[in-house]
């Protein structure tokens, strides 16, 4: 079945039109016209991981479940089988060009975060991102961080060919020694898990909204790590972040700690200058 069958056939109405939407290196992306006047998003993936659009449209209704923070509504999804493409189909948000409400957002994502999850990681244990990662429930962040994200990191960095091994050990050696580092305990937060500014549509009315997820229950400093990874947040959000969820002292020197696992993963995907920010983060902690 193609892929518009496919979801007319999930929403009970009719594909009038197709449009392939630009971005992404994963999926292929297109915004559905349905005979109703109904517009939806839609993508689909070529040979997805197992579970890919099943642990996508979990994630995404997990976070929407707090009703904090604006995610699209899952549709529809399938893995894909013999019959049907694997895909996702989600609400429509009519993105704009406009400044986001910044203040705003650092509030929702706060109460987002503070809505908790019941472990560090996933209770499912399904893996999330490109590198498939695991995440199987941990007692702590720390216990997390290390063995389920820097250890496996460190495993792939050493597999990679065109990867120096000195960098695998370092990682190990920071994930031997991460209690020293990882700051004061907190619960774990609700976590988006890959939020950098590419997975936060801006609407017309200047509102965030949160799609893309790779979600795991998590320490809240490794989302907002990721934000200051690629920039496109502005310090409204992290001043309206605190005034909500004040943030431990020292939060700011653990951000390279943080933003190791995305560096890394990086790394191992396209090289170049990712190394160096990985060298750089890894250095920043001592290692």
């Amino acid at each position: 079945m193609k892929l518009g069958d496919a979801v007319g056939a999930a929403l009970n109405d009719r594909v009038m039109r197709m449009v392939r939407l630009g971005g992404g290196d994963v999926a292929e992306a297109y915004r559905v016209e349905l005979a109703s006047g109904a517009v939806v998003f839609s993508k689909t993936h070529r040979e997805p991981p197992s579970g890919f659009f099943s642990t996508e449209a979990a994630g995404l209704r997990w976070l929407r479940e707090a009703n904090v923070i604006p995610v699209p509504d899952v549709l529809a999804s399938s893995d894909g089988d013999e019959a049907t493409p694997p895909m996702l189909v989600l609400e429509w948000i009519a993105e704009s060009a406009q400044d986001p409400d910044e203040d705003a957002f650092g509030t929702a994502l706060a109460r987002l975060h503070r809505s908790g999850a019941a472990a560090f990681g996933r209770q499912d244990r399904r893996s999330t991102g490109s590198r498939g990662l695991p995440n199987d429930p941990s007692d702590s962040w720390s216990e997390f961080y290390a063995t389920q994200r820097l250890i496996p990191l460190a495993r792939l960095i050493r597999d990679a060919e065109h990867l120096d091994d000195g960098l695998s050990s370092r990682i190990e050696r920071v994930a031997g020694d991460i209690d020293a580092v990882a700051g004061p305990p907190e619960p774990p937060a609700r976590l988006h898990g890959d939020l950098w500014a590419g997975n936060r549509l801006v609407d017309i009315a200047g509102q965030s909204w949160l799609v893309d997820p790779a979600c795991f229950g998590g320490h809240r400093e490794f989302d907002l790590a990721m934000m200051r990874l690629f920039g496109g947040f502005g310090e409204a959000a992290f001043r309206s972040y605190d005034e909500v969820y004040p943030l431990a002292d020292g939060w700011e020197p653990r951000i390279p700690l943080h933003q190791l696992a995305p560096l890394a993963v990086h790394a191992i995907k396209f090289g170049g200058g990712y190394l160096v920010g990985l060298d750089r983060a890894l250095r920043a902690v001592g290692a």
